[in-house]
């Protein structure tokens, strides 16, 4: 058996081996001051960020009233601003249905309200007008928001007749309505006009079906970062970029064949999340799989260029881990994923378009949930920052375009 003096020793000299091992440990984060920048900063920044950034301002629909030609409807803007204020912004008040529904498809419009051309022959009936109020929206807080400006225009709408109609006295609404009059239900009186939604959005606009896009993206993004950050961290820390730099390779080829490998695997794992999305989760794919495949690839090109960048700044794997991480951070902020970037200032969105998530997202929910990207010009800025991070990431290599060879035999020769 042990005696207390042994066991006393042992249990001590455990403590000074595990004292060491935490010496250790802060002595490298001590010397290495950008860990301590990503831990406490960069959390911090993002937050500082989001706060400076966020307006909690949301911009009111962007509304087009439609007025047919044999209705008594006013076809004044100014008459129909104050039925709905903060709420809608009503753009025109024409009497081209064709075109007002068209553009509401594009996107052009968040809502349309189209307004009978019998209201007056209905009142004299003891019937009720509708107003037919459409909106385009595949977010469930949107549509939560249409449904109730709606209510508040119809509300605001019958509060303006029921207050002219007393205005005016009951001699001239029985002149104008006819002997009808007095069999209008008290319902109707109180009541004038009603509304009849209807989202015409593809797909309804279900929790799982609009969030199942946005979480895809972030993953195609997360993995790409954080894998081509770790695997390039490990080679300059092991030495292998001193090795790549005397070796008959150019930069062109090294980071060719480093995006190729990468974006096989982050393919990999996308095409295994993706039928996992639409087979198992039931989330529709409204648009072609080859223009899904190509947003794919487009939004994996640029974040492999985040995850080399990222490489250049990281001095070891933990702050590559970090920074990726601070990108995900980042990217659940201000990408659209929890809150639309138009919420934020306008130099915030500025910030937010320059992550590649934020056009993946709004790409990916279009073609899926509504069959077509309609902002194709985010698909030319995934493009676009691929590119510039690529260039940038090439030119911090420091490598010639030419092999170390040729460049050898050049100087020999002068």
């Amino acid at each position: 058996m042990l005696e207390v003096g042994d066991l006393v020793q042992a249990i001590s000299h455990s403590i000074v081996r595990m004292a060491s091992f935490t010496g250790k440990e802060l002595r490298e984060v001590i010397r290495r001051p950008g860990v301590l920048l990503s831990l406490v900063l960069g959390p911090f920044l993002v937050m500082f960020l989001f706060g400076l950034g966020y307006s909690g301002f949301r911009a009111p629909f962007t509304t087009e009233i439609v007025v047919p030609t044999d209705s008594d409807f006013s076809r004044s803007v100014d008459d129909y601003e104050s039925l709905a204020p903060g709420r809608l912004n009503i753009t025109q008040v024409s009497d081209d249905r064709e075109g007002a529904e068209a553009r509401l498809q594009d996107g052009e419009l968040d809502l349309l309200v189209v307004v009978p051309a019998n209201s007056a022959a209905e009142l004299r009936e003891g019937r009720q007008t509708t107003i037919r109020v459409a909106w385009n929206q595949v977010d469930p807080v949107y549509d939560q928001l249409a449904i109730l400006a709606t209510q508040i225009l119809v509300s605001s709408l019958n509060a303006e007749i029921i207050e002219q109609a007393v205005a005016t006295g009951i001699t001239l609404a029985e002149g104008e309505l006819g002997p009808e009059v007095s069999s209008i239900p008290p319902g109707v009186i109180a009541r004038p006009t009603t509304a009849e939604t209807e989202n015409v959005a593809p797909t309804p606009p279900a929790v799982l079906n609009f969030f199942g896009p946005a979480v895809f993206a972030l993953v195609i993004q997360h993995l790409a970062i954080t894998l081509t950050a770790l695997s390039m961290v490990r080679e300059r820390l092991s030495g292998q970029m001193d090795r790549f730099r005397v070796a008959p390779v150019t930069s062109m080829e090294l980071l060719v064949g480093k995006y190729i490998a990468y974006a096989v695997l982050s393919l990999a794992v996308s095409a295994i999340v993706g039928v996992l999305l639409v087979g198992v989760l039931g989330i529709p794919l409204l648009g072609s799989i080859g223009m899904f495949v190509g947003i794919v690839m487009l939004l994996t090109f640029a974040s492999l260029g985040f995850g080399l960048l990222i490489s250049l700044i990281a001095d070891s794997e933990r702050q590559a881990v970090q920074l990726s991480m601070l990108m995900l951070l980042a990217s659940v902020f201000f990408s659209g994923f929890v809150l639309p970037v138009t919420d934020f200032a306008q130099w915030m969105q500025y910030i937010a378009y320059a992550l590649p998530v934020t056009h993946g997202i709004s790409a990916l929910q279009d073609l899926m949930l509504r069959g077509r990207v309609l902002d194709t010009w985010m698909l030319i800025a995934l493009f676009g920052i691929g590119v510039v991070l690529y260039v940038a990431r090439s030119c911090g290599y420091g490598v010639s375009s030419e092999p170390p060879t040729d460049r050898l035999s050049a100087e020999i020769r002068s």
